[in-house]
């Protein structure tokens, strides 16, 4: 008896030493990862010409406010902007909607061609036609320097619908059965018995194609040249391409209040990256949390069929 007591305690006080190192683990990983996002942060609030320095590392130096003052009135900002809303809310909604139906649709026995449509939808995630053939495509189809190119080529996604199938597939086949016993056809089935039990696989289909859309650059880069259509992402590939100019730039829009600014409040390159980044950056970061806790249960029910 006195042997197995011994043994419980053995045991707990390696349980708790696990848990602590388990912890201090993923305390270390969590830091690793926000970490980046801080340094932005506290390098847009300090004092530009020691942040221009590099000497910026742990806390914020004489903090202000200016840069993001100076940096919403860098020219095409705001539209950019509001075109990256846009096409984040409308293509995540299109792609949600799309996923949903679709994987809902190759449960189904009864589609006609149900296993050559998911063939044939599966095989594009592994063969492409290329840049110019896409691009063409698109110019016959008139969706260059249109704004539907951010949006239409992102609805249907492989990967989404098959997350959505599975999950599906783990759902009771005794929902729908009961649904056309009563008489409800498919769509009535999709719309008022599946989709509202979708919600974790959503969510995260949902988390993917948001975060997509919104840190997407290379659609305006290839198809868009119309500078009311520039994303805000594409704005910042720009914007630190071009830092020097645009810091320059905003020195000079101060007019007589430029030329008298000290240098701790002056645009440098370092200060407008920065800048930037932290407002593409954040939006984003405000959103994930919002679908955190659907977001586990969703790609594991999504991605583990039983």
């Amino acid at each position: 008896m006195s042997s197995l007591t011994h043994h419980a305690k053995t045991r707990t006080a390696g349980d708790v030493v696990f848990t602590m190192i388990n912890y201090t683990v993923f305390i270390l990983m969590a830091v690793l990862c926000a970490y980046p996002f801080y340094y932005l942060i506290i390098n847009s609030i300090s004092a530009n010409d020691v942040s221009a320095l590099g000497d910026v590392r742990i806390w914020p130096v004489d903090v202000h406010f200016s840069n993001y003052e100076k940096v919403f009135q860098l020219p095409g900002l705001p539209m950019a902007t509001l075109v990256s809303i846009g096409r984040t809310v409308i293509g995540t909604v299109a792609t949600v909607l799309a996923s949903a139906f679709l994987g809902f649709m190759f449960t189904q026995s009864r589609m006609w061609g149900r296993k050559f449509w998911y063939r044939f939808i599966i095989i594009t995630m592994y063969f492409s036609a290329g840049l110019i053939p896409i691009f063409i495509i698109m110019k016959t189809l008139g969706l260059t320097n249109n704004f539907w190119v951010y949006v239409l080529p992102f609805i249907v996604q492989p990967f989404n619908i098959i997350l959505v199938k599975t999950f599906v597939e783990s759902m009771p086949a005794s929902l729908q059965e009961a649904a056309e016993v009563d008489g409800a056809n498919i769509l009535q089935i999709f719309f008022r018995i599946y989709l509202p039990n979708m919600t974790p696989i959503l969510a995260t289909v949902a988390i993917f194609s948001a975060v997509m859309q919104w840190n997407m650059f290379q659609d305006t880069l290839i198809y868009v040249t119309d500078q009311s259509l520039y994303t805000l992402q594409y704005l910042l590939y720009m914007f630190i391409n071009q830092a020097s100019s645009l810091a320059q730039a905003a020195q000079d829009a101060g007019g007589n209040l430029g030329a008298i600014a000290g240098a701790a409040t002056s645009q440098t390159p370092t200060s407008i990256r920065m800048t930037v980044s932290v407002l593409v950056v954040l939006p984003i970061i405000f959103v994930y949390p919002l679908f955190q806790r659907f977001f586990v249960k969703g790609i594991m029910l999504g991605a583990v069929k039983g």
